[in-house]
């Protein structure tokens, strides 16, 4: 449902790191408000009023930077160059082998130990048009940093329009062939977190394959059918129903692979709270999506709805390619070649049991 409101972006500073200058933008459109800053073109806030009106953040962050300064697991962030683990941080790429930052061991995670999640991305353009705003943000990535090859370079752009869809969508290019993946970690509980866990959200994923995982939590680069296991979300089952029987993950930390990737962009997952009657569809042309239910959260950090995040209080839906896919030659193509421009598009959307 498109509702016609006053389209808003402000930018407030909101901190800084390494002597820059850290801006926290509001972009208002619809019932929706999101914040984005550009430390990690982090999400910091999702605001949306509940089927009584009653507004609340649906997403985990914090209300000041120097929180974000401290240990969190990627609150929000962009996520890059690689997304998820690469098995031992190796890879073998046009018959040279490369060996990238270890920072989960054995394994490289997440871009390894200053990934995109910790840069300061440079604010490229602001723009309020009839229906929507958006803030495009860029950064640069170093030859070898992190042991990746190739110079490259990314921009994110965040939309938001008043039909209450987030589009982020992605673009890079590079000098040398390098694999990448982008995606965005944000945590939802669409109670904003006025229930503390998630195990009442009904979830459906349009998914008939999961990867399967080794002892080291990476991709033995095998699928195996979603039917008859926990993983099975084709039809809308409630998160808590099986989340008991995964033992050694403590909860969900599983890649799907979406059905009919490929084709542009398709249904990838859809999260409805009956409590507050929220719900979000989230779509995307990426092969795969990374559902971690917060199995590690312990209490032990109290987020901007002044709440402790605790274990299976929010779940995140990254859109990304398969796990250590530059290891797995059956895996759709993760490398992006020079000459290749790479775009890639996820979009949440927004609405109201009816």
């Amino acid at each position: 449902m498109c509702i016609t409101k006053t389209i808003d972006l402000k930018k407030e500073y909101f901190g800084s790191f390494d002597d820059k200058r850290i801006y926290l933008y509001t972009l208002k459109a619809g019932f929706i408000t999101l914040q984005v800053m550009n430390y990690g073109a982090t999400i910091t806030a999702i605001e949306m009023p509940d089927r009584r009106k009653q507004v609340n953040n649906i997403v985990a962050g914090f209300s000041s930077f120097d929180e974000y300064m401290k240990p969190h697991p990627y609150m929000g962030a962009v996520i890059g160059r690689f997304s998820n683990r690469i098995t031992g941080g190796q890879f073998n790429l046009s018959g040279n082998n490369y060996q990238l930052s270890i920072n989960d061991f054995p394994n490289h995670l997440h871009g390894g130990i200053n990934g995109f999640d910790k840069k300061v991305w440079q604010p490229v353009a602001e723009t309020i048009g009839d229906d929507h705003c958006s803030l495009s943000l860029t950064t640069f990535s170093n030859d070898g940093e992190e042991g990746y090859p190739g110079n490259l370079n990314v921009t994110v752009v965040f939309t938001l329009t008043n039909c209450n869809e987030i589009e982020i969508a992605y673009k890079a290019s590079t000098d040398k062939a390098t694999p990448l993946s982008l995606t965005n970690h944000s945590y939802f509980n669409l109670s904003g977190f006025v229930k503390p866990t998630i195990k009442d959200h009904e979830l459906t994923i349009n998914s008939t394959y999961y990867n399967e995982k080794n002892e080291n939590n990476t991709s033995t680069g095998k699928l195996l059918m979603c039917a008859g296991t926990p993983h099975d979300f084709r039809q809308a089952k409630k998160i808590g129903s099986d989340i008991g029987q995964l033992h050694r993950d403590m909860g969900y930390d599983h890649n799907h692979v979406i059905d009919g990737f490929g084709q542009g962009v398709q249904p990838v997952a859809k999260l409805t709270d009956d409590f507050s009657g929220r719900v979000l569809e989230v779509q995307s042309d990426m092969p795969g999506v990374q559902v971690y239910t917060s199995n590690w959260w312990d209490g032990s950090l109290t987020g901007s709805q002044g709440v402790p995040y605790i274990k299976h209080g929010a779940i995140a839906l990254e859109t990304q390619q398969l796990p250590d896919a530059p290891n797995h030659a059956a895996f759709p193509d993760s490398i992006l070649r020079p000459g290749d421009d790479f775009s890639s598009r996820t979009i949440y959307k927004f609405s109201l049991i009816k």
